[in-house]
């Protein structure tokens, strides 16, 4: 397998035409069936400033933990509230993680509009910067249900500041899927993608969709395909794809291809069978101790570790049980801010809200002896 950059590098010029694809041939006829754009707006009325088109900063990925940020929202209108959103990716950024994820479930892209969806992802990148976090990478989710308006997500997550695209599969046609037809989908977004890409395997999300350790190590030879994560939880098939392909780990660069767990609940782990780290929603309510148990691995401290990882599983438990209204909640009743998902996901009683407190409380406290 082609070796892959994991260093840091320069803030480098990525135009939309560099990706290296397997044929010349193959990309230019990907490239013009997908290259028409059906749902780009002429102007952004917003404070983020536009990204240009043409000239794109790709920031390495390295081993770590990457957060999938929430989205905010007014609790009046469900507007935007692009404050926020700034502020928590910044709170982020201090905290040392690897990197941010937007538009995935605990964004909830499902929610949002094209024109939200990039609005998200620049007021992000625009934080970050202003913040001094030029080099941070910003994944962002793009899965959809067909081909084409993945690739348009793409597109949209380029322009938009992003580094790197989260693809989920395709699930709705699911009973008229042929066996080939998902290693033809990743590898045709793959080929007309302007941004590498990541590939997404969460079966609760996609009608029990469960993409084997085969399947991902063949797409992996794609020269655009640079990485996957698994909220499978299935630690088994994460240790064979991250030995097939030589996964990038926190002590070794391997080819560069990230092997990411999708849970913090199994971040020690995911790094044991040779992952390179985790995508986690937990990282919003305690990032630095999502941080710390990679950082004691990677020292050679495992005792400690694993103890961490103890209070780290029973509070990424509360997030699992309550979901992105448990996690806002949870926000919002520690750091003053988190407000309602979307309906028609219901806002939280009283009583709900003291449960997630309680769920939290240990890994809150954790987390905050540790800033």
């Amino acid at each position: 397998m082609a070796r892959r950059s994991n260093n840091p590098s320069p803030r480098s010029t990525f135009h939309q035409d560099l990706p290296c694809h397997s044929t010349a041939r193959s990309h230019s006829i990907v490239e013009s069936i997908y290259s028409q754009s059906q749902y780009s707006e002429s102007s952004d009325s917003t404070a983020a400033s536009s990204i240009d088109d043409a000239h794109h900063t790709l920031r390495s990925l390295r081993p770590g933990v990457y957060v999938p940020t929430v989205t905010f929202f007014q609790a009046d209108t469900e507007d935007l509230d692009l404050e926020t959103i700034g502020k928590h990716a910044v709170r982020l950024a201090k905290a040392g993680v690897a990197g941010l994820t937007t538009q995935g479930s605990n964004g909830e892209a499902v929610h949002l509009t094209h024109q939200e969806r990039k609005l998200v992802t620049k007021t992000t990148r625009n934080a970050l910067d202003n913040a001094g976090f030029h080099h941070l990478p910003v994944m962002v989710g793009c899965g959809s249900q067909s081909t084409r308006e993945t690739v348009e997500l793409c597109r949209e997550a380029m322009t938009s500041g992003g580094d790197y695209a989260l693809v989920l599969p395709p699930s709705y046609y699911k009973a008229m899927y042929k066996a080939e037809s998902l290693v033809e989908f990743f590898e045709e977004v793959a080929d007309a993608s302007p941004i590498p890409i990541l590939i997404y395997n969460y079966p609760g999300a996609v009608s029990g969709i469960d993409i084997d350790s085969d399947v991902i190590t063949k797409l992996a030879k794609h020269a655009n395909i640079v990485g996957c994560k698994l909220t499978c939880g299935n630690t088994g098939k994460l240790g064979r794809i991250a030995s097939a392909v030589d996964a990038v780990t926190p002590s070794t660069d391997g080819s560069g291809f990230m092997c990411m767990g999708g849970s913090a609940d199994f971040t020690l782990q995911t790094l044991v069978v040779g992952g390179s780290g985790v995508v986690c929603g937990l990282g919003n309510i305690a990032p630095r101790a999502c941080i710390r148990v990679i950082d004691l691995y990677k020292s050679g401290r495992l005792d400690e570790a694993k103890k961490l990882q103890a209070v780290v599983a029973r509070g990424d438990w509360a997030a699992i049980s309550g979901g992105i209204v448990g996690t806002k909640s949870a926000l919002q009743t520690f750091y003053g801010y988190g407000g309602f998902a979307r309906k028609p996901l219901p806002r939280p009683s009283q009583q709900e809200t003291a449960k997630y407190a309680s769920g939290f409380k240990e890994l809150v406290e954790l987390e905050k002896s540790l800033s």
